[in-house]
């Protein structure tokens, strides 16, 4: 369904690490989507205490990630990383459907994406 990368995993098991330091235990991490019409899918990423009815469990370097099940069409072929440069850090989604469903859409404007029609 999705590929979490080496980098990704190992900065969440020291977060998750982390955490558990703090009294906190998570199951693993949570990835949600939403359709942000013409600005896009909108993704979030949080930890997870457990999972939930319907959910997509999937397991990367030791790392359980939870996906529902309204999220998951939106969610099918992401690649998340982990990155750090000298501008910052952070977690980073790559979508390679992203292109093609804008491209399908008929482009902003045009009332293609359902947003802003005439």
């Amino acid at each position: 369904m999705l590929t979490l990368t080496e980098a990704a995993s190992r900065k969440l098991a020291d977060v998750m690490a982390q955490q558990s330091e703090h009294g906190k235990a998570y199951f693993g991490l949570r990835l949600s989507a939403m359709g942000g019409c013409c600005s896009g899918t909108q993704y979030g990423l949080s930890l997870a205490e457990g999972s939930q009815d319907g959910d997509w469990v999937g397991e990367y370097g030791g790392i359980k990630v939870l996906v529902d099940p309204e999220s998951a069409p939106m969610l099918t072929g992401i690649r998340v990383d982990y990155v750090e440069t000298p501008q910052g850090s952070g977690f980073t989604i790559e979508n390679p459907n992203q292109e093609q469903a804008r491209d399908a859409s008929g482009g902003c404007g045009s009332g293609g994406c359902g947003c802003g029609g005439h």
